[in-house]
């Protein structure tokens, strides 16, 4: 039998459980590194997740605790569909996925495994990224570090925020 060794497992196991809900607790901004959020807006905020389906598979939350999209005002769906767009461009530019999947699981049933804090999820994915491991033992194998990842991807979106700053784009208004 092989084993495979995922260490980080063990804290999410064994860790408190507090009933607090995980993502609002990423809302401190002095534990950022630690929690790995990589950008902060008005109204919400992108993290890499902790047990990712690939590597640099973000999450982009409002800071609003709400289970649903129709629960959000329409200035924090705004922000975090241009969260995702952020999102997507540091992934293009650290690890140069094949193509990505975006999606919001709305209910235990549809797969949400934190259902009272609705996220968007943006995964990277590779040809082939999919293998017997995944196919045969319902396993992945995620090769990078998430303080890797987040050093990658936070230098990145700081530099993209510089640049948008230096040329003025730095806010998209909504439709009306």
């Amino acid at each position: 039998m092989d084993h495979l060794w995922s260490p980080w497992r063990l804290e999410y196991i064994l860790g408190p459980k507090d009933g607090a809900c995980v993502f609002c607790r990423k809302i401190n901004p002095g534990n950022d590194r630690t929690e790995h959020v990589l950008w902060r807006g008005k109204l919400a905020f992108m993290v890499l997740n902790r047990y990712p389906y690939n590597n640099g598979h973000l999450l982009i939350l409002p800071y609003a605790h709400v289970a649903s999209l129709e629960d959000l005002p329409p200035e924090t769906l705004t922000e975090m569909m241009l969260l995702v767009q952020r999102g997507l461009a540091a992934l293009r530019a650290a690890m140069q996925p094949h193509g990505f999947n975006i999606g919001v699981n709305l209910g235990k049933i549809a797969g949400a495994g934190i259902e009272d804090h609705v996220h968007i999820h943006v995964v990277p994915r590779w040809s082939g990224d999919t293998n017997f491991m995944t196919t045969v033992a319902e396993t992945r194998n995620i090769p990078e570090l998430l303080d890797r990842s987040y050093d990658r991807l936070s230098s990145l979106l700081r530099k993209q925020s510089q640049e948008e700053t230096e040329s003025h784009t730095t806010e998209v208004a909504p439709l009306t």
